[in-house]
C-alpha cells in the first residue's frame, strides 16, 4: 500500500514538474522577446493611428489567413506584371528559396506578397508576410514557422529575391513594430527598391498583438 502511494506521489511530482517545464518553455520566449523588444524598439511606432483612439479587438481569428492580420483592409492597384510568384533566401535565418506568392490568403503553404505592392527590383516597396510560432519550433522550411526568428535580422544582413532569372540583393537597414491598425507599412517608397518582411509578434503569442517589420533596400542585381 505504501509502495502504491509512493508511486502515485512520484507520478504526481513528475507530472507537476513536466507541466511547469512546458509552461516555462511556452512563456519564456514570449517574455524574453518582449524584454529585448523594449531595448530594440523603445517606442511602438504608430504612424497612422491616434494613440487615444487606437483600439484592439482580439477573437478566435485564424492567423494563418492574411486577412486576419489587420483590423482594416487596404486595396492597392493591381500590378501589370504577369508574375504569380518568386523566391527569397535569407542566409542568416537559413531560409533558402522560400516561395512568395503574389496575393492569396493561405500563409501555411507559402509567404505572401501583399497584392499591389512593388515586385523585387521595381521601384517601390515589396511587402511580404510570413507566419511565426514559438522560436524553439523554428524550421526555415516550414511556412508556419518561417518568420519566427525575423527579429534576429540586423542592419547589414542580406535578403536575396530571385525572379526573372535575376537575383536582387537587398540589405537590411531598419526594423520596428507597429499596431495591427497601422497600414502605413504598405506605402510605396518611390526613392528606390525596397522589401518589407512582416510577421506577428511576439512569436508564439496567442493574441498576436503587434507586427514586426524588417525593411531592406536593393543594393545589387545579379544575372
Amino acid at each position: 500500500m505504501n509502495t502504491n502511494k509512493k508511486v502515485i506521489r512520484l507520478c504526481a511530482f513528475v507530472m507537476g514538474v513536466s507541466g511547469l517545464v512546458i509552461l516555462f518553455s511556452t512563456l519564456f520566449p514570449i517574455f524574453s522577446y518582449e524584454w529585448s523588444a523594449d531595448q530594440k524598439y523603445p517606442k511602438l511606432i504608430s504612424p497612422l493611428v491616434d494613440e487615444e483612439k487606437a483600439s484592439f479587438t482580439f477573437d478566435n481569428r485564424d492567423f494563418t489567413k492574411l486577412s486576419s492580420w489587420f483590423e482594416d483592409q487596404k486595396k492597392l492597384p493591381a500590378s501589370d506584371d504577369n508574375i504569380s510568384f518568386f523566391t527569397i533566401s535569407i542566409p542568416k535565418l537559413r531560409i533558402e528559396d522560400a516561395v512568395v506568392k503574389i496575393g492569396g490568403e493561405e500563409l501555411s503553404g507559402s509567404l505572401i506578397q501583399y497584392p499591389g505592392t512593388a515586385l523585387p527590383g521595381r521601384v517601390g516597396n515589396a511587402v511580404i508576410f510570413g507566419h511565426s510560432i514559438l522560436p524553439q519550433y523554428y524550421n526555415p522550411k516550414n511556412y508556419l514557422s518561417i518568420f519566427s526568428l525575423l527579429g534576429d535580422l540586423e542592419a547589414g544582413d542580406k535578403i536575396y529575391a530571385s525572379m526573372d532569372n535575376k537575383i536582387f540583393v537587398y540589405e537590411v537597414f531598419n526594423s520596428f513594430e507597429v499596431k495591427p491598425t497601422d497600414l502605413g507599412i504598405l506605402d510605396q517608397n518611390k526613392k528606390g527598391s525596397f522589401i518589407s518582411l512582416i510577421t506577428c509578434t511576439p512569436p508564439g503569442h496567442p493574441l498576436k498583438p503587434k507586427r514586426l517589420i524588417v525593411r531592406a533596400k536593393l543594393v545589387d542585381i545579379k544575372s
